[in-house]
């Protein structure tokens, strides 16, 4: 995000190139009819995320989608290869997909803050709107967690939580959604200059002062959730 009130918005009328790595060949198939009736472009489709930097520098995706278990272990494979992109080629967005609400892989990946990243259960991909949204939240550069796990995570995180009010609560959590301001303000029902208030008193509790970086929306949910 560029600054505390940016939000990620549509990525530009072009397609967005996916490049998908999942095992399941049903949800692999599925998912690319999704994003060919989204208009997107699926340009490589994987079953596991062997020589995943190679694969991604030679289909030039704008957004890998990938699910958390893959083989050979179907434990962690998939979380591993998304830090290895973010490392390798940060330009490229990681939507990570999961069976269920794993927060420590959610921490991992999104410790470094910088966007262009989401963690969704598979049960947002039944939703076309919602999911096709989410990819082009990470692909402008925005953060998207799953509802349920921005729950969990604080429910692990209570003690540093514990100087805010339940509406701050409540904007903490549409914030760690991915949501604008504007956004906020319509699902709470509340002018955009209530919502800029409790964003300024979330961040002057949780002692994150401006650095000129811009990605406080970010780091105000990520830097001390990781603290819980």
């Amino acid at each position: 995000m560029t600054s505390d009130h940016a939000q990620p918005g549509d990525a530009g009328t072009e397609a967005i190139r996916i490049l998908l790595v999942e095992d399941s060949v049903l949800l692999r198939e599925g998912l690319a009819r999704l994003f060919d009736e989204a208009g997107y472009t699926t340009v490589g489709a994987f079953a596991d995320a062997v020589d995943i930097v190679e694969r991604v520098r030679s289909a030039s995706p704008d957004v890998v989608v990938m699910d958390v278990r893959l083989p050979p272990g179907f434990h962690d494979e998939g979380i591993r290869a998304a830090l290895e992109l973010r490392r390798a080629v940060p330009e490229v967005a990681v939507l990570v997909l999961s069976q269920y609400v794993e927060t420590v892989y959610a921490r991992e990946l999104l410790a470094d803050a910088r966007g262009g990243v989401g963690y969704l259960l598979k049960d947002r991909v039944t939703s076309l709107a919602e999911f096709t949204d989410a990819v082009r939240r990470v692909r402008a550069g925005g953060t998207v967690l799953d509802p349920l796990v921005v729950k969990r995570l604080m429910a692990t995180a209570r003690d540093p939580l514990a100087a805010l009010t339940p509406r701050e609560l409540e904007v903490l959590e549409l914030i760690a959604e991915g949501h604008s301001n504007t956004g906020i303000a319509e699902r709470l029902v509340i002018g955009t200059g209530a919502v800029e208030k409790h964003v300024s008193a979330i961040f002057a509790k949780l002692g994150l002062v401006d650095s000129g970086s811009g990605n406080r929306r970010v780091l105000a949910v990520l830097a001390y959730l990781q603290r819980g």
